[in-house]
């Protein structure tokens, strides 16, 4: 069970709480529900499903309790941009990476916004790659490498080898971050 995943459920459960008029629990509860589907869109053997709920539910919950302080950061890197005229999928794509860069000390800001291009190019297009790139480039150049007060960005790896265990699980330890 991969990080990657976990991010994939908290961006989806962020733009499932834009849309409609639910919870952070009830939009979490509805991405794991299907994800507990044998055959589901995200490839998680559901099994796995529930051991990530509670990390992805701190994720969201987190992440949407500060949005408007993160939207606050990304509308300082936004150039020419407004947050709320951004694409629905770019604009939760960001704020996960931003919540992570700057509000989390587990995770190195190189592997957020790595992770949020690879999740950008998912749920969005080629383009929301390139402009998430952008964005959390210069917001990472700007911070000169920190993250919620720690120096991370000095030996930060734009890939992470070690997300998924040699057995397939994830221990609790891994899937904060």
């Amino acid at each position: 069970m991969k990080r990657r995943i976990a991010r994939e459920m908290a961006v989806q459960s962020l733009y499932q709480l834009e849309m409609t008029d639910v919870t952070p629990e009830q939009a979490v509860d509805m991405i794991v529900s299907e994800s507990n589907q044998e055959e589901n869109e995200i490839g998680l053997k559901p099994e796995h499903a529930h051991a990530m709920h509670t990390h992805v539910l701190e994720w969201v919950r987190e992440t949407w309790k500060k949005r408007d302080e993160i939207d606050t950061i990304l509308a300082r890197y936004l150039k020419g941009w407004q947050v709320d005229r951004l694409s629905r999928v770019d604009r939760q794509v960001l704020r996960l990476a931003c919540y992570e860069m700057a509000f989390r000390t587990d995770v190195p800001p190189k592997v957020a916004i790595n992770e949020a291009i690879i999740l950008a190019k998912h749920f969005g297009t080629e383009e929301s790659g390139k402009f998430v790139n952008g964005v959390l480039g210069q917001m990472l150049r700007d911070r000169g490498g920190q993250q919620g007060g720690a120096d991370a960005g000095a030996g930060g790896s734009l890939h992470r080898n070690d997300d998924e265990p040699a057995d397939g699980t994830a221990m609790e330890s891994d899937l904060r971050g």
